[in-house]
């Protein structure tokens, strides 16, 4: 990470959310604001904080509950994500942010563009997916909320193993999602991931129409076999016109496995703002 990184954190009513920024670029360029999954902490974009770090203003969180956001009750919504990130980059003055969101993060950001239409200059989806109802088949959505019960009845070793090796293609990204795992106890873990799922079954049913209204990216990795991501890619972006890349030798966490890539494709798509 770049020694200019600054390690701050935002008080909620819930608890403390810890944030980094790194500050140092002297440029009119939009800030850039990066959204780990779910588990992950913001360690998932090192490399990506370490690439733009002197070109552009970089802010990345530990979202509640995650990470060194801990402890914070699992009684939010991702309206209410949505809400805390618009009051971290109120706190520091943020205007104009491009979201990098990785799959969680990726729905994140389209729950702030929902709320506040307008704020953001850009948004790139990393292995994500939309949120608007129609995409979603009627047992998918139901599936979501019946997770629980199916990680709590595996081994917590082989819980790690599934967990490390199902979203990455390369050693670097299998141990950086390992360690994201081995960072929670089985019971925090498993808590964390079912109530983000249920989290997600929420936000796809409140049948939100909004659109995103600024430039926008969809990444995914060639090799992402989390659900049904790519699928959901392909609709997404014909079904909104927003343009797809596919990241090669990647897979869930394409920006862990091919970070070279995915930073070369966030630079074009700042060029455009």
């Amino acid at each position: 990470m770049p020694q200019t990184l600054q390690e701050r954190a935002y008080r909620t009513n819930s608890g403390d959310v810890a944030y980094w920024v790194d500050a140092s670029a002297n440029t009119d360029m939009p800030w850039l604001v990066f959204l780990p999954g779910l588990t992950a902490d913001h360690t998932l974009f090192d490399a990506q904080m370490a690439h733009f770090s002197g070109k552009a203003k970089c802010l990345v969180w530990d979202a509640p509950a995650h990470g060194k956001s801990r402890p914070y009750p699992l009684d939010f919504s991702m309206d209410d994500y949505a809400r805390i990130l618009h009051g971290v980059l109120e706190a520091e003055n943020v205007k104009g942010p491009v979201f990098v969101g990785q799959s969680l993060g990726g729905y994140v950001a389209q729950a702030f563009i929902d709320l506040y239409p307008g704020e953001a200059f850009g948004f790139v989806s990393i292995d994500s997916a939309p949120l608007k109802r129609k995409y979603y088949p009627t047992w998918e959505v139901k599936a979501l909320r019946h997770t629980k019960s199916m990680y709590r009845s595996m081994p917590w070793s082989w819980l790690k193993s599934l967990g490390s090796w199902g979203v990455a293609t390369t050693a670097r990204g299998k141990a950086s999602m390992r360690s994201f795992m081995e960072s929670y106890t089985k019971k925090e873990y498993v808590e964390l991931a079912a109530h983000g799922y249920t989290m997600l079954a929420d936000a796809v049913e409140s049948g939100r129409a909004y659109d995103i209204d600024c430039p926008a990216l969809l990444l995914c990795g060639e090799k992402d076999h989390a659900g049904d991501v790519k699928v959901f890619n392909r609709k997404w972006s014909a079904g909104e016109s927003i343009p797809l890349v596919w990241v090669p030798d990647a897979g869930h966490n394409s920006n862990a496995d091919n970070p070279s890539f995915v930073n070369s494709q966030i630079e074009q798509l700042m060029t455009t703002l």
